[in-house]
């Protein structure tokens, strides 16, 4: 049985007991573990492992001795409850002992969770699939809807967050990878810790990770506003860390089209970038579309292309001294507004 979107949210939460098993995989190797963390905790509670309920077992082992999934989930331990047989990097080639346990698995054995991470197993997905009671759940990178957003804070205990505060929740959860999110959110619910007012946006500033990504944002919003003498020392340190100039061009292009889109609509940019999950840095970039304009952000955009261009071409100049000059170049037509 093959379960996607809020199904399969509300399953890893709740997993039924009386299936014989699950199996999750998908590319990312972290979206994969923190599933299975979840379901298995959810499956035995947090005293599971250390009561020995949890059997886990390497693909390769399973590989090399196929009765191992099988004595799994039939062995007894000593302690009451139910029980998780966990197989982690399991391939297309362990469709068969797999395939014997599932047939072979009877109420009261021990529930079957297996991972893949990185190529799907087509082989395994069709097996879960088609199976009348097991479970299948292919992971993609999409970035976490509202539901699953709101599922973390409340198992975080974080149940009073102002409307303000979860569109920088979803942005910061689009933009950071899913155990960079979590710690976060663990992170603010310790700072909240006691704390009975609602979660506000500086709550959420204040916590927020700092990344190569903040940095890059920090060089374009010094652009945007016209501080050319911060723009210098800010492409030093991304220069230092390896951002390549194209990868600042293509985050630039995006910020300005964003600004772009609030200044050409009638309805103006509080209304239009309101409406946009654009995290913490909302407020910001409205003030920015109000002060560049239309017709100065199409001035821009056109600059950004070229530089876009260059970048990409045979061209032999320095292509981080080209990506500066732009990112000047563009300062300068804010500051002489």
């Amino acid at each position: 049985m093959k379960l996607t979107g809020a199904a399969a949210v509300n399953y890893f939460a709740k997993p039924d007991s009386s299936a014989p098993g699950l199996l999750i995989c998908g590319q990312d190797a972290m979206r994969v573990a923190l599933r299975r963390q979840e379901v298995i905790l959810a499956l035995i509670g947090p005293e599971g492992e250390s009561e020995m309920r949890l059997t886990r077992m390497q693909g390769a082992d399973l590989r090399r001795d196929h009765a191992l999934l099988l004595d799994a989930i039939k062995a007894q331990g000593f302690f009451p409850g139910p029980r998780v047989a966990f197989v982690e990097d399991a391939t297309d080639s362990l469709a068969a002992p797999i395939e014997a346990a599932l047939k072979d698995w009877r109420e009261g054995d021990a529930t079957i969770i297996v991972t893949a991470s990185g190529n799907i197993p087509k082989t395994l997905v069709k097996l879960f699939e088609g199976h009348r009671s097991a479970r299948s759940v292919t992971l993609y990178d999409d970035p976490p809807s509202q539901a699953e957003i709101e599922a973390v804070l409340k198992r975080a205990g974080l149940t009073q967050i102002a409307p303000a505060a979860m569109s920088d929740l979803v942005g910061l959860a689009r933009d950071l990878d899913p155990g960079d999110f979590r710690q976060t959110v663990e992170k603010i619910s310790l700072y909240k810790w006691g704390d009975p007012t609602p979660l506000l946006p500086e709550d959420v500033a204040a916590m927020a990770p700092s990344s190569i990504e903040a940095e890059v944002d920090d060089v374009i919003h010094a652009t945007a506003e016209g501080r050319r003498e911060a723009i210098g020392p800010l492409m030093r340190r991304l220069e230092g860390q390896g951002v390549q100039p194209v990868t600042i061009c293509i985050a630039t292009l995006r910020h300005f089209k964003t600004l772009f889109a609030g200044a050409i609509d009638p309805a103006g940019p509080a209304v239009v970038l309101g409406r946009m999950r654009l995290g913490p840095h909302r407020d910001r970039m409205i003030r920015q579309a109000g002060a560049w304009g239309a017709r100065r952000l199409e001035t821009a955009l056109a600059h950004i292309v070229e530089t876009d261009l260059t970048l990409r071409s045979t061209s032999r100049a320095p292509t981080m001294a080209v990506m500066e000059r732009a990112l000047l170049r563009l300062a300068e037509i804010i500051r002489r507004a």
